[in-house]
């Protein structure tokens, strides 16, 4: 087709829009298209909507079907047309929320199943045992390339890394296979697996490529059978990492990426009884597993008052709709009535999380905007590293990079140095940085730079460094996440999270634990952190070194009293009165200074 990408035909992605007022077909991440609909600004001039994938149950699919189904969407175009694209599975459930609407079945493209091979037991060792099966692919000539499907990012690592060292000792007559990962911090890197080359692709990724994915040169498979997922838990506002049974919809997406002409191979790492008495039918909903804060806020601006009473494939569990209020609450996103507040409506216009908008509109206040543009951009895009270094130049090379005020400050001066270096790649790998990653903060932190010249919020002049801005920092990130700080109990890095009574330790990757001469000789009594995962090792990430009377201060009084009897509890509430009869005191001695003048003249 004759038409010219920006113009007739475009595309939203975040921090990019390729679209123009002549646009008649845009394609639009979920996410974005959410906002969109949320928003009060109206949703744009489209007639028709197509929702593609919606079996990966997306929290931004599953919402978006569930705003246009509810009949106070006044905004929407009065001739809207929704085409939802799915996995036969999920047809039943789809039938029934949408009122049986007309179903238009798509025969598959021509081919022939892959011939698939269950192994008689799981492996103990998955990454070995792909590995194995790769080599065994290579030494046979079959021809095609290799898809390898492992639960998590650390997994795909240690395979690819693994792969590429023993593919080189093959003898082979062509050349070596190119070992390439594919996930979301892969960045730019993804386009190597789309790329015409002579030698054999070995790809190995995770759920990303369960369904959007397709290479038609794949022709075999290897299937671990499993993923590790995050699910939030809202009781103690943590996330667990979870290694569960794929479902049976994906397993099949996965054997029938090797099919074709002629039909390739599917190996699958488990027992055919393990798919069939564990695997669920279908992916679980995103909605029922991860955070709603910022959904809930959505649906506050789409004046929903009560976010239960909206349309959901699957509705979420009530206390994560009452966790996610609560939060808001505390935020001063709603005012006296469950309404969204005008600083909540402010919150909502950010593609932030709630928490970090708050503490981005609290930098105002103090004075640190300039730092707090960057330091939301990158917790949000580029959350520092991610993996091990692999040598002793990286190590030293990432530690000069170390602030000693925590990793909020490090993150900071991360991205200052990669400015610094011309936004250079080779820079980036040096140090086990994520180039595309910190390239996308780039770009996140000019949009909300924007957003905020928009929206006529003051602004400040950089200060990095000094002792003022330091405070003044703390004092903006404690604003917004104070239900996101801990207490060592010990003084050796045992941590009792202020809002339940979990313990955990500081993560590898914290400049506190590194063996710098910058890391403190204890760790710091009180921290602010921006996650918290329950996993193999309880651990806090991105933290940093806080002040307790900070949090007496900034946070709102009824989150004190609030919080689990606890030791920390009485020590913030002795804080607390030992701040107000100092005030007191001051007062009184201020009203003396005044009256004594005045006698005297």
């Amino acid at each position: 087709m004759d038409l010219t990408l920006g113009h007739e035909v475009g595309y939203s992605i975040p921090q990019e829009d390729c679209t123009g007022p002549n646009t008649l077909l845009r394609f639009c991440w979920d996410r974005l298209l959410l906002q969109e609909v949320a928003s009060t600004r109206g949703t744009g001039a489209w007639g028709v909507l197509v929702l593609d994938e919606a079996q990966e149950r997306s929290v931004a699919s599953d919402s978006l079907q569930g705003l246009l189904q509810d009949a106070r969407l006044e905004s929407l175009p009065g001739d809207l047309r929704v085409v939802v694209v799915t996995d036969p599975g999920l047809e039943p459930k789809l039938r029934d929320f949408w009122g049986n609407p007309p179903v238009v079945h798509i025969p598959r493209e021509p081919g022939e199943r892959p011939s698939t091979i269950y192994q008689d037991t799981i492996p103990s060792d998955r990454v070995e045992a792909a590995c194995q099966a790769v080599l065994e692919l290579c030494q046979k000539e079959a021809p095609g390339d290799v898809l390898v499907y492992l639960p998590s990012e650390e997994e795909i690592s240690l395979c690819c890394e693994s792969l590429s060292r023993k593919v080189e000792s093959l003898p082979l007559q062509g050349l070596p296979p190119r070992v390439l990962p594919l996930h979301p911090d892969c960045g730019q890197a993804v386009q190597a697996v789309y790329e015409d080359t002579d030698a054999r692709k070995v790809v190995v990724t995770h759920w990303l490529a369960d369904f959007s994915f397709s290479l038609p040169s794949i022709r075999h498979v290897i299937d671990s059978g499993l993923e590790l997922r995050s699910v939030y838990n809202p009781r103690i506002r943590a996330e667990f990492q979870v290694l569960r049974p794929i479902s049976k919809c994906q397993a099949e997406a996965r054997q029938l990426r090797a099919r074709g002409f002629p039909p390739g191979s599917c190996l699958c790492l488990y027992p055919k009884s393990f798919l069939e008495l564990e695997a669920p039918p279908l992916p679980q909903p995103r909605v029922c597993e991860e955070n709603l804060s910022s959904l809930v806020l959505l649906l506050k601006r789409r004046q929903i008052a009560e976010p239960g009473e909206c349309h959901f494939l699957d509705q979420p569990a009530p206390e994560a709709l009452m966790q996610a209020l609560e939060d808001l609450d505390y935020l001063a996103a709603l005012d006296d009535d469950g309404d969204l507040s005008d600083l909540g409506v402010i919150l909502s216009e950010f593609p932030l999380a709630p928490e970090l908008a708050k503490a981005l509109l609290a930098s105002c206040e103090f004075d640190c905007v300039d730092e707090m543009l960057t330091l939301a951009a990158m917790l949000t895009a580029a959350p520092g590293f991610t993996r091990p270094p692999l040598c002793a130049e990286e190590a030293a090379l990432r530690r000069a990079l170390e602030h000693t005020d925590g990793d909020h400050s490090s993150l900071i001066q991360v991205y200052e140095a990669f400015i610094q270096s011309g936004a250079d790649e080779a820079w980036c790998q040096a140090r086990g940085l994520n180039w595309a990653s910190l390239c996308q903060a780039h770009k996140l932190r000019g949009e909300l730079l924007e957003l905020m010249q928009q929206i006529e919020l003051p602004l400040s002049q950089p200060a990095f460094g000094s002792e003022q801005n330091r405070r003044d920092l703390q004092k903006a990130l404690v604003s917004g996440y104070f239900l996101k700080v801990a207490r060592d109990t010990d003084g050796t890095g045992n941590y009792l999270l202020l809002t339940h009574k979990h313990v955990a330790q500081l993560s590898s990757y914290c400049c506190y634990r590194s063996r710098s001469r910058r890391a403190p000789a204890r760790p710091p009594p009180w921290v602010l952190y921006h996650n918290f995962t329950i996993s193999k090792d309880n651990c806090l990430s991105i933290v940093s070194e806080i002040q307790p009377q900070m949090l007496v201060e900034l946070a709102p009084p009824y989150f004190l009293s609030n919080l689990p009897p606890s030791e920390s509890k009485d020590l913030l509430n002795q804080l607390k009165e030992g701040m107000a009869d100092s005030s007191a005191g001051s007062k009184s001695s201020s009203a003396q200074d005044f009256r004594d003048p005045c006698v005297l003249q």
